[in-house]
């Protein structure tokens, strides 16, 4: 009997500290094993000159300057860090996507976490590394990278990166710690869902380290 009132009282202790105090959280179950059946290069492999066909169709006149580009920001939303993606500092590339776009970012930054929610992990902000490129932005990325196309689809604000090397740990109080590699698999099953679902684009980059995502035309 005493046993049993001892655990009601911590029940209900428990329970007001939570009320009071909302960083004591519920014990968190058992990390579901995380694990991506399939490939990233095949399942990932939509080549420039698709993404730049849909690039061209639904996206903005590429501006040739920073200075030219201020004309078009108008018809485009601004990106910065929130609760489901961090910009990283952005020195070829300026923070504007078109509103599909924008929306697309969005919504796979809340896939993500709701991804590692059902599999019991700790919750992790994906990294968008690239946005929006003018005409000499992308000039001037050619001489330092010779992989980059001069027909870049980043020039249409249509398209972003995500890296799939860095994560950003929302709570570091947190002690469970998930590894690059298995955060790549939870955002490759999104990804994977929303083109399956006819929402973008997508190329696996192995050497810039990013998944590289067009928008596609809504429906």
């Amino acid at each position: 009997m005493k046993k049993r009132i001892m655990t009601l009282c911590l029940a209900t202790a428990c329970l007001l500290t939570s009320m009071t105090f909302p960083s004591c959280k519920e014990e968190r179950g058992e990390l579901k094993r995380i694990w991506y059946n399939g490939s990233y290069n095949r399942d990932f492999n939509d080549m420039n000159d698709v993404q730049l066909a849909m690039a061209k169709k639904i996206g903005i006149k590429p501006a040739t300057t920073r200075e030219e580009a201020e004309k078009v920001k108008d018809d485009m939303e601004e990106i910065a860090t929130n609760e489901y993606y961090e910009v990283e500092k952005l020195t070829h590339s300026i923070p504007y996507l078109i509103p599909q776009a924008a929306d697309l970012l969005e919504d796979i930054g809340r896939n993500f976490q709701d991804s590692l929610k059902n599999l019991n992990a700790s919750l992790y902000k994906i990294k968008v590394t690239s946005v929006t490129r003018t005409i000499d932005d992308v000039k001037k990325l050619k001489k330092r990278n010779t992989n980059s196309s001069v027909n870049s689809t980043h020039q249409y604000g249509t398209t972003f990166d995500i890296s799939w090397v860095r994560y950003t740990k929302i709570d570091e109080s947190d002690t469970l710690n998930i590894d690059k590699d298995r955060l790549k698999m939870v955002l490759a099953m999104v990804l994977r869902d929303l083109k399956r679902d006819e929402r973008c684009y997508v190329k696996h980059e192995r050497r810039q380290g990013c998944f590289h995502i067009t928008v596609r035309e809504e429906e």
